[in-house]
């Protein structure tokens, strides 16, 4: 369906869409609402705002004064991709929160008209549910969540005899892991950018992960696996509710036969149910791909994600994913960069990649 259509519909008379709510009521709101994400609080606009230097927009849907809805955009204007917004970019989550049905379309429609009024070739809801079936979606991606046993024994006799095996390896190997905050993030961030270098991806900047980290010192922290002096891989995770999630990890290549992945996993797994936690969201994954086989392994389970679109009229589904046939050569390249190069063009690059 298009912006235009959306902005067609008719509009209840007694709510109000505004961009002038304050923190403290936005969040008071995404803390009630039961399926808030972690990236549905005010502070990510920040983050967004002073990491990629992108516009943002966080609307609200109003009832006699009382926020109903809350959508987060950002606001992208690149050169090469055009102009778009995303709720959220470069995490696994967001669109649209609302009291009712009625609140959720109502808000879409203002959305959608902003949407047209400023020539945004689409919107990008990323829900997990289904909210907007008259929209087009993108089912491509699922979210991988395990649920925890109560403590950590219970836990370790769960786990698959192969991934319990090779946290023994690693063991043996003398890998040894640590937990830690912003103190950690020059060692996690050297291992990441290495790894998407590898992959053929621009890597984000440093600053976004600090950025973060300074953001939620209380709930992120940051998961190194080390062989001696050297680290080999590096996670961070995010505290939300009864959720640890995990959307950022990475190792070196030449490091893997160690299998430093799967203790720096299994350090996290344990981390959360000391913590109290119920789950762990493993991040998205295409199925059949290798990390989607490599999360199976643990017991986590497949839950879709719904990517709903708001199209100006003539506009097909967007396809920025590394996966696109169009991005093969430029991702040959890139593996081939040197590392400083890559680590210097990359957050240019990457911040017009939702």
């Amino acid at each position: 369906m298009s912006v235009v259509a959306f902005a067609r519909a008719a509009m209840p008379p007694s709510l109000q869409v505004t961009a002038d709510a304050t923190e403290g009521e936005w969040d008071r709101f995404v803390a009630r609402h039961p399926h808030a994400s972690p990236y549905h609080g005010w502070r990510w606009r920040q983050v967004f705002e002073r990491a990629f230097g992108h516009e943002t927009l966080y609307l609200a849907a109003r009832d006699h004064g009382s926020i109903v809805a809350v959508l987060p955009l950002v606001i992208f204007n690149s050169r090469i991709f055009g102009r778009f917004a995303v709720s959220l970019p470069f995490v696994n989550y967001g669109g649209v929160l609302a009291r009712d049905h009625a609140s959720a379309v109502f808000l879409l429609q203002q959305a959608s008209a902003l949407a047209a009024e400023r020539r945004l070739a689409h919107v990008e809801l990323r829900h997990t549910a289904r909210q907007f079936p008259d929209l087009e979606a993108r089912t491509h991606k699922v979210g991988m969540l395990l649920r925890l046993e109560r403590d950590t024994a219970k836990a370790w006799e769960s786990l698959d005899r192969k991934v319990r095996n090779h946290v023994r390896k690693a063991q043996k190997n003398q890998l040894t892991s640590r937990i830690g905050g912003a103190e950690l993030l020059d060692r996690f961030y050297g291992v990441f950018a290495r790894n998407m270098r590898d992959l053929g991806t621009p890597v984000y900047s440093r600053r976004f992960f600090a950025e973060v980290l300074a953001a939620f010192p209380d709930t992120a922290r940051v998961f190194l696996v080390d062989s001696g002096d050297v680290t080999v891989a590096g996670a961070i995770t995010l505290s939300h509710r009864d959720t640890l999630d995990n959307p950022w990890a990475s190792s070196l290549r030449e490091y893997r036969s160690l299998a430093p992945n799967t203790l720096m996993y299994w350090r996290m797994v344990e981390h959360a149910i000391e913590t109290r936690h119920a789950v762990f969201d493993f991040g998205r994954s295409t199925p059949g791909e290798g990390t989607f086989q490599f999360k199976q392994q643990w017991g986590a389970e497949a839950t879709p994600l719904n990517w709903e679109y708001v199209l100006a009229n003539g506009r097909t589904l967007p396809n920025l994913s590394p996966s696109n046939p169009k991005f093969r050569a430029a991702i040959a390249l890139w593996t081939r960069l040197p590392l400083a190069v890559a680590n210097r063009l990359g957050p240019h690059i990457v911040r017009s990649i939702p």
